[in-house]
């Protein structure tokens, strides 16, 4: 079975890197920011990018200029999620509410209305699943608004994912909306028998210090200020700098740094890595820094973040991906921390071409 697509808010268009594999074609995306618009184009030649501003009515018009008439079988939307988002300023559902972030999706319905696609995925943080929008001058969820404007039309279902339940060596949990036109089958992707670990995704590429390269695409270590690096050679495996008794993130008067544990930590081995952020080239962010590896001098190898390759595997991502080599690396790490890993993607839409039609 082949799919006619169109993408919006598409960041660079990472989730969609398997599509084509399983015979959907991604005619026309979307995306606010040129840069990340930039390296769609790169990424994904054949599609018809439209850069601008899903709000605007003149965006719109060139998005279904775009489209041109032709008909459409799935969209696949993924809102920013900052307005949700807990670690952002919105701690609760008064300040959400109000938050025009949060509103974005009501764009993706109105083309939903527009287009009939027999197929919809709208995906994002957990927080998706519970945020109350101004709709007929009340509170309403995301679910409620779907299912008043399409559960005519449509099955409507809605499940929060842990991307590691799938293949992916990532814990990244997304709130998945699928809307499917009454009369089709579209299961949920069965989850794996035994989670990718970091070890079985990237335990077989080479160590590296800060500052340090390899012969190999992308693997190549960012450099570190020499206390940071000093503070990781002394942390363990799964374990935070913050936590140490000697080694410990100082200022430079040596006042200890008053932080959360899981800054200054190295991930495990033996589990999926925890969710990549946009700040994965941070040793001082949330849990980016490589597991590394007992020394015989009682130090820990790799006191350093990721690897951009490291990242991309972690994100399910082919070691051979077509990213382009100047793409700059702060970038890509932006444009992976925010997206859904692409395997997930694939299998949520594989089941389309296992069970329907």
């Amino acid at each position: 079975m082949k799919l006619t697509g169109i993408s919006l808010f598409t960041g660079a268009g990472i989730g969609e890197t398997y599509l084509k594999d399983i015979g959907v074609n991604i005619i026309v995306a979307n995306e606010l920011l040129e840069k990340r618009a930039n390296l769609y184009r790169k990424l994904h030649p054949k599609t018809n990018l439209v850069c601008g501003d899903i709000t605007s009515n003149e965006t719109t018009k060139r998005i279904f200029e775009a489209i041109d008439g032709r008909k459409v079988d799935i969209i696949i939307a993924s809102p920013p999620c900052q307005g949700m988002s807990v670690a952002g300023k919105n701690r609760n559902q008064e300040t959400m509410v109000d938050d025009n972030r949060n509103y974005l999706v009501m764009n993706a319905i109105f083309l939903i209305e527009k287009l009939a696609p027999r197929y919809v995925i709208i995906e994002n943080v957990p927080a998706l699943l519970k945020v109350k929008l101004k709709y007929k001058n009340s509170p309403w969820s995301v679910m409620d608004i779907l299912n008043d404007k399409f559960g005519k039309e449509y099955d409507i279902e809605a499940k929060v994912l842990d991307s590691a339940d799938y293949g992916v060596p990532q814990t990244r949990l997304r709130a998945i909306i699928k809307l499917s036109k009454k009369g089709s089958s579209w299961n949920w992707p069965p989850k794996v028998s035994k989670k990718t670990t970091v070890k079985d995704a990237i335990g077989y590429l080479p160590s590296l210090e800060s500052g340090q390269s390899s012969n190999i695409k992308w693997h190549y270590a960012r450099k570190h200020d020499v206390r940071q690096v000093e503070w990781m050679k002394h942390t363990p495996t799964g374990q935070s700098a913050i936590t140490n008794k000697v080694h410990y993130p100082q200022k430079e008067d040596g006042t200890r740094v008053k932080g959360y544990e899981s800054s200054y930590r190295r991930i495990k081995w033996d589990e999926p890595s925890p969710t990549i952020t946009i700040r994965s080239d941070a040793i001082s962010s949330q849990r980016n820094v490589h597991p590394g590896r007992l020394l015989e001098n009682g130090e820990y190898s790799d006191a350093r973040v990721l690897t951009p390759l490291e990242i991309m595997i972690l994100n399910s991502l082919p070691i051979d991906w077509n990213v382009p080599a100047d793409t700059p690396e702060i970038l890509m790490r932006q444009c992976i921390g925010e997206s859904i890993p692409p395997l997930l993607i694939k299998k949520l839409v594989q089941e389309i071409k296992t069970h329907g039609e």
